[in-house]
């Protein structure tokens, strides 16, 4: 007959699960910040293609992306479809080619997108729906933003797919900060 009497120590049991948990929250959290600051810098959303072309899915990514880094998309063409839209200060070959981004779960939205320059822009309505082909180039409006010469336009019907989410990284809407 063999008998076996083992002791455990609950409180150096507790001390090394303590330390275990704190190691692998303090990775996460280590891998979280590297990945914040590393791939927005060395990776890009939008394709380097003759011609880009933005869809529902990376619209807002794409968006955000060429405003953050203006000088590296300069000269890029895009491909996308949006509704006009204008505001009062615009002149007459301005719009900004829009979408609607679903900001709340109750489906409030917010109006995105790019500010756009075509010398007979004011053959097109505002909320009419059109595609695009232009190039990426730095304008001023109240400040450097990317401006969208446009080469090509046509009207055409509303996707299904109309509403746009918000980019992927660390996306703050403006309604959270009241």
């Amino acid at each position: 007959m063999f008998i076996c009497n083992v002791k455990f120590d609950y409180k150096f049991l507790l001390k090394i699960l303590f330390v275990i948990v704190t190691i692998v929250l303090f990775g996460m959290i280590g891998f979280r910040i590297y990945h914040m600051f590393h791939t927005n810098q060395n990776s890009t959303c939008l394709p380097t293609p003759d011609v880009a072309n933005i869809n529902s899915d990376n619209y807002t990514n794409i968006l955000k992306s060429v405003h953050d880094n203006l000088d590296e998309y300069i000269g890029q063409k895009i491909h996308f479809t949006g509704y006009v839209y204008r505001v009062y200060d615009f002149n007459e070959t301005q719009f900004v080619l829009a979408r609607n981004m679903k900001v709340t779960s109750d489906n409030q939205t917010l109006v995105v997108g790019f500010l756009c320059n075509y010398k007979d822009a004011s053959k097109f309505s505002d909320h009419t729906w059109v595609e695009i082909t232009g190039k990426i180039t730095k304008g001023d409006y109240h400040g450097d933003i990317p401006v969208i010469e446009i080469q090509e336009i046509k009207s055409c019907d509303k996707p299904q797919n109309d509403l746009v989410t918000p980019p992927d990284d660390l996306y703050i809407p403006t309604s959270a900060l009241f």
